[in-house]
């Protein structure tokens, strides 16, 4: 299947992604890809797990040997895309749904691409619903999405594997975060967790609440959650469905948070990518008709 680079100019410096396509002519249905959080690149790989997953880059080739052309970036400031100056306190989570929507509009320029998919993985599952409307996306496509807000996930999390004597200081920083304050006294404990310059970010994420903003949404949506996600439970699916609950709703038996089944990324991505595959060429049926 054939991969090509692609650079974007922006005002910040340029986004830069791998656009990969099926063997079958064109025209294709395409699916931007959006990579889950913190430094993770276009492949979905994160410096913080130690080791090279590649599901991104997986469920790319596994859409594009099912007719479904792909594109996949790193985030901004993020491998190749370049951010001279890039200082933490001054990103926003807006700015990633800007950057989603400005490669929507890349994939919409393109005379081979029929309708535009955004699919997004954990994180970017929101970045994804967020930026539909502004990308003209024909579909959006949640994967072991959160359904509840960053704060709330964080809030569970942290009562299961924080010491019990820093779990009200924790609790009190979150509650703040989510009121829309800074929070000036971070104890040493917490301070990588609540560190100022992190904080303008924290504060723009908590205010997305997941299933409202699907609840939003005039256009079809799919939601892919894995049985044995231990990180986003599989409850979360259950609660974006709440929201829209005429999404299509498809629990991957075994599957992981980072798409493996069985801890084989490889086999959770082709599942994935045929069961979101097999639903944008429904669509498509569905357009047709």
């Amino acid at each position: 299947m054939p991969e090509h680079e692609l650079a974007l100019p922006t005002a910040w410096g340029h986004l830069a992604g791998t656009l990969t396509l099926p063997d079958s002519p064109a025209p294709w249905a395409a699916a931007l890809l959006i990579a889950g959080s913190g430094p993770t690149d276009r492949d979905g790989n994160n410096p913080l797990l130690g080791t090279r997953i590649d599901n991104v880059k997986r469920l790319a080739h596994a859409l594009a040997a099912r007719g479904i052309a792909s594109l996949r970036y790193d985030k901004r400031g993020v491998g190749a895309s370049v951010y001279p100056g890039l200082s933490e306190d001054a990103l926003r989570f807006e700015h990633l749904v800007d950057d989603a929507v400005a490669l929507a509009g890349c994939l919409a320029g393109d005379d081979r691409i029929s309708r535009i998919a955004l699919v997004g993985h954990s994180e970017g599952a929101l970045i994804a619903a967020l930026a539909a409307r502004e990308a003209q996306a024909q579909a959006v496509v949640s994967i072991a999405g959160a359904g509840s807000r960053a704060s709330a996930l964080m809030r569970r999390q942290m009562a299961d594997h924080l010491p019990q004597d820093i779990i009200e200081p924790a609790f009190a920083a979150l509650a703040a975060l989510e009121a829309q304050q800074a929070v000036d006294d971070v104890p040493d404990a917490l301070f990588l967790l609540f560190r100022p310059t992190v904080q303008p970010y924290l504060i723009s994420w908590f205010r997305h609440d997941p299933p409202a903003v699907l609840a939003e949404l005039h256009m079809p949506v799919m939601l892919v959650h894995g049985s044995a996600d231990t990180q986003v439970g599989v409850e979360h699916a259950q609660w974006l469905h709440a929201g829209k609950p005429d999404a299509r709703l498809e629990i991957v038996a075994g599957m992981d948070h980072l798409m493996g089944v069985g801890g084989d990324t490889r086999r959770g991505a082709d599942v994935v990518g045929g069961a979101v595959a097999a639903w944008l060429q429904e669509l498509d049926v569905d357009v047709a008709a």
